[in-house]
């Protein structure tokens, strides 16, 4: 089957998923190229495949194709995909593992990915968005993660109610601090929640306030802060030592 037409009722559909509100409704996203279709696939996400007129992929999917107008329209890339995938959020489950993430109202989506990839590397099980953080399934955020977002269980909660929970079940709450942090390198913690902050703000007051210790990475002191994407791997690469 080959579809050409803007006006085709499956690719009006999925081209509203372009929309946050509409993704949000209707819990699906897209996503583009073979990488991202492959881990989708493996994860049992895959709802649609669409595949550019002229492209042969050995998929056990029935394929849709596509014009290279309509896979332009579909696409966020500057260069037409050859694939693009049409995918179930995520669905969050039970944290279970000793090493969790919290990120409070991380809005750079490129920072997202980079930690979401960073984590899984420093076997990070569990990220915990907050309510204001950026949209998971925001194109930036998915390329960015280069199929990484499908292997770590990620939340979307309220971040108090996670930590008191966190508190109760044995979590070390580490924040970060500059002034009246431990070097992370002196720490020795086997079973953690991990809080970074805002780009611009930092960790909430409220949100600093239920930490139990906090951290800061040594440094050339020419450097006032780390981007939060480069702060954080650093953290999880020396708590995962």
């Amino acid at each position: 089957m080959l579809i050409t037409s803007l006006d085709n009722k499956k690719i009006k559909k999925y081209l509203k998923l372009k929309n946050k509100k509409y993704r949000d409704s209707e819990k699906l996203f897209l996503i583009e190229g073979t990488h991202l279709i492959e881990e989708a696939i493996k994860n049992n996400l895959l709802v649609d495949l669409l595949v550019l007129e002229g492209e042969n992929f050995n998929y056990s999917y029935e394929i849709t194709y596509v014009s290279s107008n309509i896979m332009k329209k579909l696409s966020n890339m500057e260069s037409i995909p050859s694939v693009i995938g049409v995918v179930k959020f995520l669905e969050p489950k039970e944290i279970t593992g000793n090493k969790v993430l919290i990120l409070d109202d991380i809005q750079d989506p490129g920072n997202l990915g980079t930690i979401i990839r960073s984590s899984l590397a420093f076997n990070v099980s569990d990220i915990i968005l907050s309510i204001n953080s950026v949209d998971l399934y925001n194109d930036k955020v998915i390329r960015s993660t280069q199929g990484m977002l499908f292997k770590v269980n990620i939340i979307r909660s309220d971040l108090k109610d996670i930590i008191l929970n966190l508190k109760q079940d044995g979590y070390t709450i580490l924040g970060t601090d500059v002034k009246d942090g431990i070097d992370v390198k002196e720490l020795d913690v086997d079973k953690f929640a991990l809080v970074m902050g805002n780009e611009g703000q930092g960790v909430s007051r409220e949100i600093k306030s239920m930490c139990d210790k906090n951290l800061y990475i040594k440094m050339n002191s020419r450097v006032e802060s780390l981007n939060v994407g480069v702060a954080t791997s650093i953290l999880l690469y020396e708590l995962n030592r």
